[in-house]
């Protein structure tokens, strides 16, 4: 039988990749940065500049790894957090667009690094899955571009 292996997300920068590390584990309260590869003689980046950094948000681990301009992210991929208040909400949307990101809808956004995250709150699995609330769950929705827990619960009232 297979032993359960760790799963680490790989995320494609182009020479942002610490940078971007620096800025995410500064955002969750339990990041961490942790092994940072360089390029060695004869790699296909400069000499002792990072080509990977390791990182940790809330248990889960991450990559980076500066890699080149030839692959962007895009919004066929992005990360989730289920806040429970609207305090949480506000928190992690004003610092994932500190610095130049930008609102999508629907709770999605966009980060000075060009990933998508989606910040939502963590009763909207219920709502949604209660045939009662999801027709009002999903109008209020389609008219934020951050969540307004308030807003949603007095529409599916």
């Amino acid at each position: 039988m297979l032993k359960s292996k760790e799963i680490k997300t790989f995320l494609w920068f182009d020479g942002q990749a610490e940078e971007a590390a620096k800025f995410y584990t500064g955002i969750f309260k339990s990041g961490k940065v942790g092994t940072i590869a360089r390029y060695p003689e004869g790699g296909p980046g400069a000499v002792g500049s990072v080509m990977t950094v390791e990182f940790e948000l809330d248990g889960q681990v991450f990559v980076g790894l500066n890699a080149g301009p030839q692959f962007k992210f895009n919004e066929a991929v992005s990360f989730a957090i289920e806040c429970d208040t609207q305090e949480e909400i506000d928190y992690y949307w004003n610092k994932l667009l500190a610095g130049g990101g930008k609102p999508v809808q629907c709770g999605w956004l966009k980060d000075r690094y060009g990933v998508f995250w989606q910040v939502f709150p963590a009763q909207m699995w219920k709502l949604w899955s209660d045939p009662k609330t999801a027709p009002r769950a999903m109008q209020a929705m389609l008219k934020m571009v951050k969540f307004d827990i308030a807003k949603l619960k007095e529409a599916t009232k």
